[in-house]
């Protein structure tokens, strides 16, 4: 069997015209436990695939490295099973020298599904790490019109989901140029983000800064967080962010678009990274700006009098 698709049995009806059997393509879900220097972190359902940009991308949300020298090496654990057997679902970290091991209060009591990458968190406060790659002052400006066409080149590139139906993806796009510099699909959106921020990761490019992420689905929290720990300065999603993501992409300076589908977007925090939205911004503030000064200082705009005759 295929690790990243498995065909199943199936039954297609339609109803009042057919029903037929035949084969299809599942994405496969498969757990798989990420150690540090033997020790258990956590476990997260996920398909298998790019397992090490996965852990790499884990441990730098949870702020355990921040670079690429961080990460020395990793290995699938054998005698994953009573038999002995290694599954490929047991995956150990091995942390350069002088890289503190992860606290123990980082590990997980049970399982991160592949729908929630903060299962496991005792509260918001507890995810809202401290980043070293901050994004506040990243001078990035994204022309909108390059931004609309990301949408179609994620699509375009999600192989496995065009087989089965069944993935979310994650890309990183050069925010200057419009090129995809990576892509990676996962039953998870927060894995796929890890697979995409690990593969920066091994590729010693953290932080992102002048950098796009974009996702398939919604702009979630846990998603703004590790686009913030990557150091990415902007957060596009087909789909709409939840409040709590625009809040802290407020505070920490993210800009998060939403609603990315054809040539309309809505821009949700930071809109001065946006080129039109820049402008519209500095139309409003020159407007308002006006206000105030009109209303401090009548006698310097004049009411036009219509006198009857």
């Amino acid at each position: 069997m295929n690790r990243i698709t498995a065909r199943k049995r199936v039954t297609r009806i339609t109803v009042g015209t057919s029903r037929a059997v035949r084969d299809d393509l599942l994405a496969v879900e498969e757990p798989l436990e990420i150690r540090v220097g033997g020790t258990a972190l956590a476990i997260t359902m996920r398909t298998p695939g790019s397992d090490f940009d996965l852990a790499a991308g884990f441990l730098v949300s949870e702020g355990v490295i921040a670079r690429g020298d961080d990460f020395a090496a990793a290995r699938y654990c054998a005698g994953a099973t009573a038999e002995g057997l290694n599954t490929y679902n047991v995956l150990d970290v091995t942390l350069a020298r002088g890289v503190p091991a992860p606290d123990p209060s980082l590990e997980r009591s049970f399982y991160t599904t592949s729908s929630c990458g903060l299962c496991g968190k005792a509260s918001i406060d507890a995810v809202r790490t401290q980043s070293q790659h901050a994004v506040l002052h990243d001078d990035l400006v994204v022309d909108p019109a390059l931004l609309a066409t990301f949408p179609d080149q994620l699509r375009e590139a999600q192989a496995v989901f065009e087989k089965t139906g069944g993935l979310h993806a994650a890309a990183l796009f050069d925010g200057r140029t419009g090129r995809m510099l990576v892509l990676r699909e996962d039953v998870g959106r927060h894995n796929a983000v890890d697979k995409v921020v690990g593969w920066a990761v091994k590729e010693d490019l953290l932080p992102l800064t002048g950098t796009v992420l974009m996702v398939s689905g919604r702009a979630s929290f846990e998603l703004t967080q590790k686009a913030s720990m990557a150091g990415i300065p902007v957060l596009a999603a087909v789909s709409a962010p939840s409040s709590l993501a625009v809040d802290l992409a407020t505070e920490v300076g993210v800009t998060i678009v939403g609603f990315l589908r054809g040539q309309s977007m809505v821009v949700y925090s930071r809109p001065d990274r946006i080129a039109e939205a820049r402008a519209a911004a500095a139309e409003a503030e020159a407007e308002a700006e006006a206000e105030e000064q009109a209303a401090a200082d009548p006698a310097s705009h004049p009411r036009t009098t219509v006198s009857a005759s």
